[in-house]
């Protein structure tokens, strides 16, 4: 073993084998079975196809991408191209520079761009992934009892917990800023979790290029202004500052979307749904983050943080001064595309 991710959630390590050097990951049955794997790896090798930006899984002799041994699945791949050039950065952090975020964008829309025809469903109800449901439907209270109902010790946890008054209260009034552009949301299956130390570098310089994308665990069918949006949450705020500093990196955010529309431009309705999903984007991966700490951890104080911290705090920030500032910051985008798109029509 050359290496170990000193990330959360992470059981992987670089290993040297008479073959070259693999990338090694093992999961509990619990969290990942072999079935779960190979919704990841049908999608990432359906991009492999489409972008060198990703590498198809390796596989036996026998064609199979997954190994079980007792409790435990494995799963093996490629070096991702390129170096990780965020190995010792925790999981959401901004990007060190511009340029970063430049290519990042970049790198998300190529992505995207592999992504469409994709045809699978979404994934079967599982710990630790990422979803957009809840939010995607005109009664997110049915549609958050639905969510609810396969995983019942989050159900009974949330229920002693009086969930529905907390979300009325707090989620209903976002969801009512999103529901004029739901319309806008084209099914895409996505990344979920596109941060850059989930990228591989041309190297570890400011002006590095992404070279590769890797870690599909909380890939499903979600689309792709929830992914960028996403992305935003988790490389745009510094949440580890919150308290201490400024925590928005308003120009990387600049940068990440205008390396986005270099190849895939947004519409304004796209613009407008995405300043309207920002402060929902984590929610669904806060619940499963939430089941998982109550169901397989047994932490109701785990849980309890997961859910007041993350689930209801992450979306109430946005009603903050920063989180406010970031949101116009966003209107004042979404309304130059506008803008832009009449003077373009008075042309014509």
């Amino acid at each position: 073993m050359l290496t170990h991710s000193p990330r959360p959630f992470s059981a992987a390590s670089v290993v040297a084998t008479p073959q070259g050097k693999v990338f090694l990951k093992r999961h509990h049955r619990s969290i990942r079975d072999a079935e779960g794997l190979h919704e990841e790896h049908s999608f990432i090798s359906w991009l492999a196809q489409r972008t060198t930006l990703v590498q198809p899984p390796l596989a036996t002799p026998t064609g199979e991408t997954t190994a079980t041994e007792g409790d435990w699945t494995y799963e093996v791949h490629p070096l991702a191209h390129g170096v990780d050039a965020y190995q010792d950065a925790l999981s959401w952090t901004p990007f060190r520079s511009i340029h970063h975020a430049q290519s990042a964008g970049q790198a998300m829309a190529e992505l995207h761009q592999a992504a469409k025809g994709y045809p699978a469903p979404s994934r079967k109800t599982q710990h630790l992934v990422s979803s957009f449901t809840i939010f995607a439907n005109r009664n997110p209270i049915e549609a958050m009892e639905r969510y609810l109902q396969p995983r019942p010790q989050l159900r009974e946890y949330l229920e002693r917990h009086n969930w529905k008054e907390s979300f009325e209260a707090s989620l209903i009034p976002i969801h009512k800023q999103l529901a004029p552009w739901t319309s806008y949301l084209e099914p895409l299956w996505t990344h979920n979790d596109f941060h850059p130390s989930n990228l591989s570098w041309s190297g570890t310089e400011s002006n590095a290029e992404v070279t590769g994308v890797f870690d599909f665990g909380l890939a499903d069918r979600t689309n792709a202004v929830h992914d960028i949006a996403t992305a935003i949450e988790r490389c745009v705020i510094d949440w580890l500052s919150i308290g201490e500093s400024e925590v928005l990196h308003l120009d990387h955010l600049d940068a990440l979307l205008s390396g986005y529309e270099e190849l895939l431009p947004l519409s304004h309705g796209q613009a407008r749904a995405l300043i309207a999903l920002l402060p929902l984007a984590h929610c669904e991966f806060a619940l499963s983050e939430s089941d998982y700490f109550l169901s397989i951890l047994h932490s109701e104080e785990m849980t309890r943080q997961a859910c007041d911290g993350y689930f209801y705090a992450h979306a109430l920030w946005f009603q903050s001064l920063q989180g406010r500032r970031l949101l116009h910051h966003l209107e004042q985008w979404a309304e130059a595309k506008q803008s832009v798109n009449l003077q373009i029509e008075a042309t014509i």
